[in-house]
């Protein structure tokens, strides 16, 4: 069973509301012109947004800018499909501007736009009103929807907690082909992180001479890529580890490590805590969403 994505109102075409279920061949790595915001409403994973790499859960919000390369992945302890896994508006960044240019009292807004460039997380913001937003804008048409758009632009502006995802502003190459290239690698690690893949057998994917696919790579994700798939793996072994009780070591290899030495090291470099530490506080801290997802 593969949840469909549903589509509102398709004719508007500087606001596009949408929503996805998971599992989906339509929840990729990609970029595209619109300016989005997207709000989690069910599960946890790893949130990729340039060359960020972090944990999404239920209620967290995001805004990527035009080009701007993304994906969210549910971990794979989350077996049950879900028929709405993400509430996201896709909107045109010069259709905000035009709006400000015609009430200059708008022009506040612009900031976010600007940030929303390098993909941004509005830690804090009350998901039940998140929702309520995206809800206000599925439900209208025309002129009403516009306005609903708009309040939640200016709610968005003022809220204090905006933490900026990606160090680098990744643009899409003209024409996308070197971009979708490299996005096929992309997704190919990200359902096979398990497996030993080498930068030989990710420039043959690609397409590319090994040296070629690495600058490629670095240029387009701001990672190198062995980086990048250890990034990965231990992202996915962050969902082990906080919905299992499985030992470090069984989970260690369950991720794609060969030995724990290396993978304690590389946790420790990009977590900042053992695997244990961050078990523990993972249950804390998250643990309470497990329980639902609808």
């Amino acid at each position: 069973m593969q949840p469909e994505i549903e589509m509102v109102d398709r004719s508007t075409r500087s606001i596009r509301y949408l929503e996805h279920g998971w599992p989906s061949e339509l929840c990729r790595w990609h970029a595209h012109e619109e300016c989005e915001l997207h709000l989690i409403v069910a599960s946890r994973g790893k949130a990729f947004v340039g060359d960020y790499i972090g944990d999404f859960k239920a209620g967290d919000l995001f805004m990527t800018g035009p080009n701007l390369p993304h994906n969210w992945v549910t971990d794979q302890v989350w077996s049950e499909p879900l028929a709405t896994r993400d509430m996201l508006v896709q909107f045109s960044h010069e259709s905000v501007e035009k709006l400000a240019e015609g009430f200059p009292e708008f022009s506040q807004v612009l900031n976010i736009l600007q940030m929303s460039q390098s993909g941004i997380q509005f830690e804090g913001f009350n998901p039940t009103f998140a929702r309520g937003h995206m809800e206000a804008i599925r439900d209208s048409k025309g002129a009403e929807r516009i306005l609903s758009f708009v309040r939640f632009l200016v709610r968005l502006n003022e809220h204090a907690e905006k933490k900026i995802l990606s160090a680098a502003k990744l643009i899409q190459p003209q024409g996308g082909s070197k971009h979708a290239r490299i996005g096929q690698v992309i997704d190919h690690v990200i359902k096979n992180f398990r497996e030993e893949i080498s930068v030989a057998q990710a420039s043959e994917l690609a397409g590319m001479t090994q040296a070629t696919f690495s600058r490629n790579f670095q240029a387009v994700t701001g990672h190198g890529f062995v980086d990048f798939v250890n990034r990965v793996r231990i992202g996915q072994a962050c969902g082990m580890l906080y919905a299992s009780d499985d030992q470090v070591t069984a989970i260690c290899h369950k991720a794609g490590f060969k030995n724990l030495a290396n993978f304690n090291r590389h946790f420790l470099k990009l977590k900042g805590m053992t695997p244990s530490e961050y078990r523990d506080t993972a249950r804390k801290d998250l643990a309470p969403a497990m329980g639902s997802t609808s």
